[in-house]
């Protein structure tokens, strides 16, 4: 996807060719999204699937997971070029 590569057999990812180093939930969101191209999830949806189990205060910890996210695999986290928000709705990968 762009420069955005993840590798699920050797469950890791790069940008432009150089390694990012993830923890395990943020790999499984990126493989979420990254399998799922263009389609938005909420952040229930993302903890729902991710953490398999209800959402009850989950919004929160998938915005802090997105954030780190961010910064590992964006030039600019600030004006991501994968990782995109829909407002009021949730997030998805573009590229």
């Amino acid at each position: 996807m762009g420069g955005l590569r993840l590798n699920k057999r050797a469950k890791n990812v790069t940008v432009d060719g150089e390694p990012v180093r993830l923890t395990a939930t943020e790999y499984n969101i990126l493989e979420l999204l990254m399998e799922n191209k263009g389609k938005v999830f909420s952040a229930e949806d993302i903890y729902n699937k991710v953490w398999n189990e209800e959402a009850v205060a989950g919004a929160n910890t998938v915005m802090v997971h997105i954030r780190h996210l961010r910064e590992k695999i964006e030039i600019n986290p600030g004006d991501p070029k994968y990782l995109k928000v829909v407002w009021g709705i949730g997030y998805k990968i573009e590229g």
